[in-house]
């Protein structure tokens, strides 16, 4: 480790301080149960969007408890719309181990929070730093990008070793004293850095506190880091939505497996081919229907091409598939995709 970098924790503190965010609804406490949420809604996902959405959720579910001994729908139809349902399948089994298993108290230290489902070694750290000052390193997304160009590490990430060694260096930047004051105001530092002025694109190097310490900046390529040679490929998939309703807007929703694209979530049946959603029918079912235009929803590192086929049924007969009618008074308690509720949502 270069001597320089000895002032690196003390820089992010003080500016973090003076310039880094210290306004969201989930600063300013040490309560396990409030970071925890907050860590677990920040997971590839801006700032902006999950404001909105811890909110709703600290009302409906103010505590570890109440989460707990929530139904998981009433909690996937809170998330419906943030993406990433494995976050909230976990959250809820997290809770209740929580309850169960550590009679409603967060475990304090980094190492035992990764015991718990959904909380992986950055995430444990965060919590562990920001509610008892514990000196453990973060490392998402954004953070690693940040020590990747202040420390000038070019070895590939995408290798575990490697991953392991910016971890090590990671943990040696921390501060030293103070913990219980300057761990959370560090680690909400780094992650300020790294969404706010070290951007993946348009770093604003100028204006960054340790841009005297950083070896990216020194040697005007911050674009180089950090590495990492396998790249996720990108992929696309078509899903035939069977849209069945009676003349009151009923709609015939089915649970979608526990793996895979909206796990868990009610949605329309979907099928592989409009010829495979019609075989799935009685041929007296196939009269009134139309097939609406295609809808593209784009995930992380897939492009979905829905295709709703809506067809009109007189009433409320059993369909010859998983599933049962829900009526529109139904939809808002139901964990939806966010497609599949814009469509409901517009059917009138």
């Amino acid at each position: 480790m270069r001597p320089e970098l000895s002032d690196f924790s003390r820089r992010v503190v003080l500016w973090q301080k003076t310039s880094g965010r210290n306004g969201l609804p989930w600063q300013g406490t040490r309560e396990p149960y409030r970071v925890w949420l907050s860590e677990i809604m920040l997971q590839q996902t801006q700032v902006a969007t999950v404001l909105a959405y811890y909110e709703a959720f600290l009302h409906r579910f103010p505590d570890v408890q109440s989460l707990a001994q929530a139904a998981l729908d009433d909690v996937l139809s809170l998330w419906s719309g943030l993406g990433y349902y494995s976050r909230a399948r976990n959250l809820h089994l997290c809770a209740q181990q929580v309850v169960l298993q550590h009679g409603g108290e967060f475990p304090r230290s980094a190492q035992a929070l990764q015991e718990l489902p959904g909380i992986g070694r950055s995430t444990a750290a965060a919590i562990a730093a920001f509610c008892h000052g514990e000196r453990v390193a973060i490392l998402d997304g954004n953070v690693r990008r940040v020590l990747a160009r202040v420390l000038g590490f070019d070895a590939d990430l995408a290798l575990a070793a490697h991953e392991r060694a910016l971890w090590d260096q990671a943990q040696e930047l921390l501060p030293r004293f103070a913990t219980m004051q300057n761990m959370p105001r560090y680690t909400q530092g780094l992650m300020d850095l790294g969404s706010d002025l070290c951007s993946r694109v348009q770093p604003a190097c100028t204006r960054c506190p340790v841009r005297e310490l950083c070896s990216a900046n020194g040697s005007g390529d911050p674009h180089r880091y950090p590495v990492r040679t396998r790249k996720l490929r990108r992929t696309s998939e078509s899903m035939w939505l069977l849209w069945a309703h009676d003349r009151d807007g009923a709609a015939w929703l089915a649970r979608r497996p526990e793996r895979g694209v909206w796990a868990s979530l009610h949605c329309l049946p979907v099928f592989e081919s409009e010829s495979s959603l019609l075989a799935a029918l009685p041929a007296r079912q196939h009269g009134k229907r139309s097939v609406l235009p295609v809808v593209r929803h784009v995930l992380t590192h897939k492009d979905l091409f829905l295709h709703p086929v809506r067809i009109a049924l007189s009433q409320r007969v059993a369909l010859p598939m998983d599933g049962a009618w829900f009526g529109s008074e139904h939809w808002p308690g139901l964990g939806l995709p966010a497609p599949i509720r814009t469509l409901l949502g517009g059917s009138s």
